[in-house]
């Protein structure tokens, strides 16, 4: 019968286990010394090797020919416990064993002294799927357990573990192996078994394990019948040989320059260029998940690759894919990554409750091409990172068939807009001439002219403050006026200089404060028993004070330059185009 390569090449001591020096050594010396614990818990990622050290355990205190902790894999007792017919090591699933009733057999069996070893291990997975009951069964052994019992517990998720649990065990956190480990440990196996495999095909298969040994191989199994099918020649002899294509099709993947290609069309804004790789990948049979988490992975190594000096440290993938990415990056604002990111994490969340997979995908791909579409804070950080590349560039360049606006023209229009804004009024103007009249204006930046205008038109015309003694004035008109307190109880004040301006809506109470001679006087001396002082009062008025929010924040600059006398049409062009919004 065929076994899988995970179970035909799991370590069978601690010398075998790889990625794990760190608790191997540990373990080993412990059980050379003879100071064995009654209870350990492994916990980590799946596929580190939690159940494998578990059995080493089992094998290595009960061997009567082991060396240096490890057990010697050859006597009746470590084959019987690696075949299962040493009764005194058990292993448990908790998943399909978590009831009471499950632990308390357990217990019972316990207490009987082993019949074949010197040592009754119990090896419970999944120990996170224990029900309450059967925790609190379980902690009763663990409090006092027999000479002759060790637990090891092994779970990979220890938070879901109880305290009370935890105390009573050596902990041992399993890391996730790297990806050069796995990938060596891959080519071993294909030596063993006679396979060749491509050097790439090795890295990708490390890299999709995402720190699982056990993933590992179960993909290169996968990847070895998918060889063996496509052989032409069917005789023994042929060698096996798993290439990068094998790979890419048992796991569903797209290729990198598939990757690539969607990016750089982003970057363009081109639409139909993304919507024809989607439909590629749609033919191929390509699952849009895993597709959308690779271009997760993509941009998330756009980001490091612009964020640190070394991203190849903190991103897993091809080592040829490396240059590329860093050569992508260089041209991408890091705004523009940031808001691909959202929008991809976005559509992922979403593509797992319906089955339009792929209209969630085309979706995405279209806000990305068209951040105007959005009106997110992420979505307007990209177009005003797009805006600063073009204009640190040098020129703006629509699509063909559009006159091109350059930077020196914006620069020109703009410099006008500063000239027109420091100039006074038609009612102030004065006579004498203007000292600076033959003054050379100094050079300004696109960013600093068309705000500072914008703003000017959208300030408050009287600022305010909030009134900060409100909750105190609030408080005494309570012991003052009750039915005028209950109104006010939820409202806020504002100070414009000596008036008090009161947030409340209400008409009934806009009323009071007209002609109500005695609300006036409840209020005045609420101010004077909580602020310390009288002031005047009136009704707060948000659609004077409050600045208005503007559709778009693009279309608001251009407009107030455009109120100024400039001629922004090349600019409202370049910005429709999808020169500015990106």
């Amino acid at each position: 019968m065929y076994q899988a390569l995970y179970r035909k090449y799991r370590p069978k001591n601690f010398d075998e286990v790889v990625g794990q020096e760190h608790i191997t050594a540990t373990l080993k010396q412990e059980i050379a010394s003879g100071r064995i614990g009654h209870a350990y818990l492994f916990t980590g990622s799946r596929g580190t090797g939690k159940t494998s050290c578990s059995k080493i355990i089992a094998k290595a205190v009960n061997c009567p020919n082991q060396h240096d902790g490890n057990p010697c894999g050859v006597c009746d007792i470590c084959k019987g416990i690696d075949d299962g017919s040493v009764l005194d090591v058990t292993e448990i699933d908790a998943a399909s064993n978590n009831g009471v009733d499950n632990i308390r057999q357990l217990r019972e069996e316990a207490n009987f002294t082993p019949a074949q070893v010197n040592y009754r291990v119990y090896i419970i997975d999944e120990t996170h799927m224990l029900s309450v009951g059967a925790f609190n069964a379980l902690l009763k052994i663990m409090e006092e357990p027999p000479e002759h019992v060790i637990f090891i517990l092994a779970t990979t998720e220890v938070h879901k573990i109880p305290a009370t649990i935890l105390s009573r065990c050596q902990r041992f956190d399993f890391r996730r192996i790297s990806p050069a480990v796995i990938a060596a440990r891959v080519r071993w196996v294909c030596e063993q078994e006679g396979i060749q495999i491509e050097p790439q095909a090795a890295d990708l298969i490390a890299s999709l394990a995402e720190g699982g040994m056990r993933d590992a191989l179960s993909l290169l199994d996968v990847c070895r019948s998918n060889a063996r099918s496509g052989e032409q020649d069917s005789s023994a002899s042929r060698a096996e040989k798993i290439t990068l294509e094998h790979v890419r099709q048992n796991a569903g993947l797209a290729v990198s320059d598939s990757l690539f290609a969607v990016a750089d069309a982003v970057l363009r804004r081109d639409v139909p260029a993304v919507l024809q790789e989607i439909d590629r990948m749609f033919e191929n049979s390509i699952d849009f998940e895993k597709m959308c988490v690779q271009l997760i992975a993509h941009y998330r190594g756009l980001m490091m690759a612009k964020a640190v000096k070394n991203p190849q440290e903190f991103v897993s993938g091809l080592p040829q894919d490396a240059q590329r990415l860093s050569a992508q990056a260089a041209g991408y604002p890091m705004g523009q990554i940031l808001y691909s990111l959202t929008v991809l994490q976005d559509a992922l969340s979403r593509m797992g409750r319906t089955a339009q997979t792929r209209v969630e995908l085309e979706m995405a791909a279209i806000k990305l091409c068209s951040p105007e579409l959005d009106r997110s804070l992420e979505a307007i950080l990209a177009r005003l990172d797009r805006l600063e590349a073009q204009v640190r560039s040098g020129a703006v360049v629509p699509p063909a068939g559009e006159e091109t606006a350059s930077a020196s023209d914006l620069q020109t229009a703009l410099t006008r807009v500063q000239k027109e804004e420091r100039q006074p009024p038609p009612s102030q103007k004065r006579s004498a001439a203007p000292a600076d009249a033959g003054a050379t204006t100094a050079p300004t930046t696109v960013g600093a002219v068309v705000p500072q205008a914008a703003s000017q038109q959208d300030r408050p015309k009287k600022p305010v403050v909030p009134f900060t003694p409100w909750p105190q004035v609030l408080e005494a008109l309570r012991h003052i006026n009750t039915a005028l307190h209950g109104a006010l109880v939820s409202t806020e004040a504002f100070l414009d200089g000596e008036i008090v301006l009161i947030d409340c809506q209400d008409p009934l109470f806009l009323e009071m404060i007209r002609s109500n001679d005695y609300a006036k006087k409840s209020i005045h001396q609420a101010l004077l028993s909580g602020a310390g002082r009288d002031y005047r009062i009136g009704p707060f008025k948000r659609e004077r004070y409050e600045r208005k929010k503007a559709d778009d924040p693009m279309e608001q600059i251009l407009a107030s330059a455009e109120k100024l006398g400039v001629d922004m049409s090349q600019s409202r062009t370049a910005v429709k185009s999808g020169c500015f919004c990106k």
